[in-house]
């Protein structure tokens, strides 16, 4: 019986032990994800809300993930009219050396050829190429060296944290020789941290959509060749890249040098929700796509969009304001927009919101000053996190905010209720006058 009993209890214990992992919170089931990536990040592409980040900060070589910056300002000159996707260019020397290098260039650039923007894009885009990608530097600029400094330039007005160009390409300077881009450090190195990458990938694919339909193209015929997009994780007609493919993917900029490692900054789109994703020096070209793989998969599976606080919400304790000189004396002030994000599901409960006022809009009293329109801005409110890895948003303009509005209009009083708001507030103050005179006799 003895043995039975413990048997018996045995049982029962490993049976409420399983019980208490499975009832774990969800987030703690699906703990952070472990990569073999010097830095990564992965980051929702509608809000800009990071889900993970390991070593993001971290400037690091980004090898041809520089080339999102020489795609964004392609894309820049087009909208602007400088430049047409018919455009043709011819190759200068400098673009035809680098061409003419069997490591640096795979197409076979010729000279006295032109050549459409669309076809070199298309090469830089699909399959890195160096000598398409200067080109398109030189027809833009004038000359590398000029678009270099384009590329900073854009770089600070993106925000981007952690950067620096010396180059359109992703090549080490001191590779180039004497063609090197003027005004760059001959030894120079173009800088990323996962983060400004992702940033960067984030203004490419928002500003410019459709340059997704391009990235997605697994092949892209080239002067008679077949361009076979250096991304694995589409959906490629070969054997070996079919390992690779990963449901969304649909971009977006491969990168490789013996110093930077093994590179990828992906993008991966399912239903209404879009991620971004940046892995940085892994070992090789395999480990790149699994490490990014493992990104998306913890994003999709464990952040879902939940409207947190809805359109109208109004704080308990702050629903309405005084109004000065009004026909009404408070007005009801609720959020002007829902607040939407991607958590974790389990994770609901751990936010709350802030309000901010904007004082210009208030007198010394702290009123709101009468004429007020109905959903006129009066201030923020501000998203706030009570859980653990709060990683931030990568943009500043993020959805961490949202307008508090007024719920209607109330319209300036006339001057007779003015005047006789005026003398009953006279005799109110001169009543507690009195009063306070009176108390200080005893």
């Amino acid at each position: 019986m003895k043995h039975i009993f413990k048997k018996s209890f045995v049982f029962f214990l490993a049976a409420v032990v399983m019980l208490t992992i499975l009832s774990q919170p969800y987030q703690l089931q699906a703990a952070e994800v472990e990569l073999e990536a010097e830095s990564a990040i992965l980051v929702d592409a509608n809000t800009g809300k990071i889900l993970f980040a390991k070593n993001a900060d971290k400037a690091l070589p980004p090898a041809s993930m520089t080339k999102m910056m020489t795609e964004y300002l392609v894309w820049e000159a087009v909208e602007k009219g400088q430049i047409s996707w018919d455009t043709t260019t011819q190759i200068s020397d400098y673009p035809y050396s680098i061409s003419a290098d069997s490591t640096f260039s795979g197409i076979g650039l010729k000279q006295s050829k032109d050549y459409k923007v669309k076809d070199l894009y298309h090469a830089m885009a699909l399959i890195s190429d160096n000598a398409a990608t200067i080109a398109l530097a030189e027809l833009i600029a004038g000359s590398e060296g000029e678009f270099v400094k384009k590329m900073n330039k854009k770089g600070k007005e993106m925000g981007l944290p952690d950067f620096k160009f010396v180059n359109s390409t992703g090549i080490e300077n001191k590779s180039l020789g004497d063609n090197y881009p003027e005004g760059t450090d001959p030894n120079g190195i173009n800088l990323l941290s996962a983060e400004s990458a992702a940033l960067l990938a984030y203004h490419l694919i928002n500003d410019y959509p459709k340059a997704l339909k391009i990235s997605s193209k697994p092949t892209a015929k080239f002067d008679g060749k077949e361009l076979r997009n250096l991304n694995y994780m589409l959906a490629h007609n070969t054997t070996y890249f079919k390992d690779f493919y990963y449901e969304g993917v649909d971009g977006l900029k491969t990168g490789f040098t013996d110093l930077a490692g093994y590179s990828f900054t992906g993008t991966a789109k399912k239903g209404d929700r879009r991620l971004i994703s940046v892995v940085m020096k892994t070992k090789s070209e395999k480990k790149r796509f699994e490490q990014t793989a493992k990104l998306l998969d913890f994003g999709f599976q464990n952040f879902e969009n939940t409207e947190l606080f809805p359109a109208g919400y109004q704080l308990k304790d702050k629903t309405s304001l005084p109004v000065a000189k009004g026909k009404e004396d408070r007005v009801s002030i609720s959020l002007g927009e829902a607040f939407i994000l991607p958590i974790k599901p389990d994770e609901k409960d751990m936010y709350r919101i802030e309000y901010k006022i904007d004082k210009d809009k208030l007198d010394k009293e702290g009123k709101l000053k009468a004429p007020i329109k109905k959903g006129e801005k009066v201030g923020v409110a501000k998203l706030t996190y009570k859980g653990e890895n709060d990683y931030g948003y990568i943009v500043n303009d993020s959805k961490s905010t949202v307008d508090i509005v007024t719920d209607q209009a109330v319209e300036k009083a006339n001057w007779f209720m003015l005047t006789m708001s005026a003398i009953g507030d006279f005799f109110a103050d001169l009543f507690h006058t009195v009063v306070d005179w009176i108390k200080g006799l005893f």
